[in-house]
């Protein structure tokens, strides 16, 4: 158990009015008094490799408030790790749970006296004006988050708009000069600032902006900050394309504080004053915070879970909340966007998003979303991907920050669209979805030149073969649905053919999906365990045992490449029970939370514990189901398995705690899995409630006994989305003792929607 942990179990730190400190003891009667934001923990996963950050921000909103260390590495791409106590400042753009590392822009800190400033210096040992911190003094809700700097003494306290960060600072009575430092040219990680610059605007405003080169290649923030006390002094430092500054105060106010609101925008500072203008009027920090936690509130409320299990309440809640935090707002309060093709944009009728780790969420975030989520906001980011293909030629691969990083494999925009299409939201064009898909997978790059040629990508011509020819077939079959959806046969046929991508690769010999030379023979020597990183490998982060389950879009026809039903299950319980060691001279770090080799760490895995539903024998997926459940979440800053991803890790657990999961993101089918809460009431985005109860669920009785549906005998394993949104009532009977007659005999459907 962690430090904060062990802090926050025996405490609940409070900052009320001037922010002075008091402690309650939290009682296990006030659970019922208890709002669902208060079961939500935001330092969830900022240990291990967690990449978490526990600042503020608002449900997929375009400022995050949150703490910096300043220090580069793999473990602190959002800016923050437990394991760390000293502080450069607080940032207001930062990714949740990514493997890479950017953004950490518009570093802040209040301070109580004057620095000596040094633009080029970029090691936080070297800076004079570092804080200290204990966790004991951190607080972190839903919207909010507060931090005792120990050096000055300043209570630091921050909260968001949706386009503004809102500050407090509650300085000591001895502070010589209640100031702030911001440090434009400071970067960590992959980004590297291109040009700076800052102004004083009026009294107590100033504007600037950070132009900046990373995993973001052209990276553009513009902003305005106002204070509450007038500028007595500005002190500007510059040298090349970095800047420091330090803002100076004419003094506090009658509780010692001084609050501020930073607007922010991706084109002007123009749009950054909006915002400001719209968000920030005459505005109170308590009231802030006050409408971010009610914001919070009812985000959370789209699912109401009823359970005994405390530690089970905290993590789905808090898993719920990683799972809104990504994508974020781009568009600014003028409706303008720095866009793909580095041009400026308006977003006419939508908000254009950005921050896509498609990879990752096209698996759960997104078919969450189109359960819970307004129709409008689905639709506002299949808009955006379409406004991306607009301005590129092609959907996004995983856009940030307003920027193609073609990061990962395949073209995981293909399930979202398709997904969103066939589920029928509203203010979507079916027939410009299909016009982008088809032109994305027609181009030449990314190995496709190869794939089309030979129907799979052979080892010899590409890298992480694979895995790309295995995304890139279940990509198509997405492509084909929509095809299909619009009266296009003859596109119909085309992707469906693209679909069967896979079998060339399967091994009958190893039962493996293996890299295939063009010679035809697969590539000597062979070792599933092994996991090299993104170099000399057929697998993307993984081996052969954790990528050679991905046929989302035809499981039977994967069953059909086993001699047996038998054989594939044989197989799948090889991958549960084989020892867990990974060869390689380069072994990916991105491979965590093991099950033998099953890595539920990583996204490759996450369908596979289901693949036993398709197979005549679910009760194993249950229990695995269950076990993933138990050991690979908890409710410590070490309580994620592996990244974050933008929600990908915390979507999963959401889905699979109540009891389903989508296998097939595109197929609106929900393989059904073990539920560990007694009674969960989902808000569908159309205003249906569908209730999912699990009677007699516990620990030990984690298998499903029967099931019925609004009532009637259920004898299959799976619900469609169309039945979760008539809204109802799915009822578990659970058992300790498995049934292995039901759903045998009635699998999900496979290859077909």
């Amino acid at each position: 158990m962690s430090t904060i942990n062990y802090i926050k179990k025996s405490l609940a730190v409070l900052a009320m009015g001037s922010s002075l400190l008091s402690c309650q003891t939290e009682m296990p009667q006030e659970a019922e008094t208890k709002k669902l934001v208060d079961y939500v923990d935001p330092f969830i996963g900022t240990g291990e490799h967690g990449h978490t950050f526990p600042g503020a921000t608002l449900p997929y909103g375009g400022v995050q408030c949150s703490p910096v260390n300043g220090v580069s590495g793999w473990d602190w791409v959002s800016g923050y790790h437990i394991s760390d106590s000293l502080l450069v400042g607080f940032g207001h753009l930062h990714l949740s749970g990514t493997g890479i590392g950017d953004l950490n822009d518009l570093i802040i800190l209040p301070t109580d006296k004057e620095h000596t400033l040094d633009p080029k210096e970029n090691d936080r040992a070297k800076l004079p004006y570092t804080e200290k911190y204990t966790h004991s003094t951190e607080v972190a809700h839903p919207g909010y988050y507060a931090v005792t700097l120990e050096n000055s003494g300043i209570r630091a306290e921050m909260t968001t708009g949706l386009r503004v960060g809102f500050h407090r600072w509650t300085y000591p009575a001895n502070a010589k000069a209640p100031s702030m430092i911001i440090n434009l040219g400071y970067a960590t990680n992959w980004d590297g600032v291109t040009e700076t610059a800052l102004s004083e605007k009026g009294k107590n405003t100033i504007i600037g902006k950070r132009l900046s080169k990373g995993w973001a290649e052209d990276q553009r923030v513009y902003f305005e900050m106002n204070f509450s006390r007038d500028i007595k002094d500005i002190k500007i430092e510059k040298s090349g394309n970095r800047l420091i500054a330090q803002v100076v105060f004419d003094g506090v106010d009658n509780q010692n504080q001084v609050t501020a609101a930073m607007g922010i925008s991706s084109v002007s500072v123009e749009g950054a004053h909006v915002a400001l203008e719209q968000e920030a009027k005459g505005y109170s920090f308590d009231l802030k915070r006050q409408a971010a936690s009610t914001i919070w509130e009812k985000a959370l409320e789209q699912i109401k879970v009823t359970t005994t299990d405390a530690k089970a309440r905290e993590i789905f809640y808090t898993a719920l909340y990683h799972s809104k935090i990504a994508p974020v707002t781009h568009s600014d309060a003028l409706g303008e966007y720095k866009g793909a093709d580095h041009k400026i944009h308006k977003a006419e009728g939508f908000t254009y998003y950005s921050t896509f780790s498609l990879w990752d969420t096209f698996r759960a975030v997104h078919p969450l979303s189109t359960i819970i989520e307004s129709q409008k906001r689905n639709a506002d980011f299949i808009n955006t991907m379409l406004a991306h293909y607009d301005e590129t030629g092609v959907l996004p691969v995983w856009s940030l920050a307003g920027n193609e990083t073609n990061c990962m494999t395949g073209y995981h925009a293909m399930p979202v669209l398709a997904d969103a299409v066939l589920k029928n939201i509203k203010g979507i064009d079916a027939n410009r979805v299909f016009e982008a898909m088809q032109a994305t997978s027609l181009q030449d790059a990314r190995d496709l030149k190869v794939y089309k040629k030979y129907g799979f990508i052979p080892s010899d011509k590409g890298g992480e073969s694979v895995t790309k020819t295995l995304e890139y077939a279940y990509d198509d079959w997405c492509i084909a649905q929509v095809a299909k959806h619009i009266g296009n046969e003859k596109a119909y046929q085309q992707y469906m053919k693209r679909s069967e991508g896979y079998k060339p690769l399967f091994d009958k010999e190893t039962e493996f999906m293996r890299g295939r030379l063009t010679n035809g023979k697969f590539r000597l020597p062979f070792d599933p365990a092994e996991a090299n990183h993104r170099e000399n490998t057929d697998y993307t982060e993984g081996n052969a045992y954790q990528h050679s389950w991905f046929v989302l879009q035809d499981v039977q026809g994967l069953i059909d490449l086993f001699p047996s039903k038998e054989a594939f299950v044989a197989k799948l319980d090889e991958l549960f029970t084989a020892s867990s060691e990974l060869t390689g001279d380069n072994v990916s770090p991105d491979i965590s939370g093991l099950i033998g080799q099953y890595a539920h760490g990583n996204e490759p895995s996450h369908h596979i514990a289901y693949l036993y539903d398709y197979a005549g024998a679910p009760w194993k997926t249950q229990e695995k189901v269950r076990e993933i459940l138990e050991t690979q979440y908890d409710n410590t800053p070490e309580g994620i398995s592996g990244n974050e991803d933008c929600g990908q890790m915390s979507a999963w657990y959401v889905f699979s705690s109540l009891g389903f999961y989508p296998v097939n993101p595109a197929q609106g089918i929900y393989a059904f899995g073990s539920p560990i809460f007694e009674q969960a009431e989902i808000n569908t985005s159309n205003g249906k409630v569908f209730k999912v109860e699990a009677k007699n669920v516990s620990k030990k009785n984690i298998y499903i006994k029967s099931v019925t549906l609004n009532g009637k005998a259920l004898d299959r394993l799976y619900i469609t989305h169309k039945e979760i949104m008539t809204g109802g009532t799915l009822t578990f009977e659970m058992s300790d003792k498995p049934n292995k007659e039901l759903g045998v005999n009635t699998p999900p459907p496979s290859n077909t929607i």
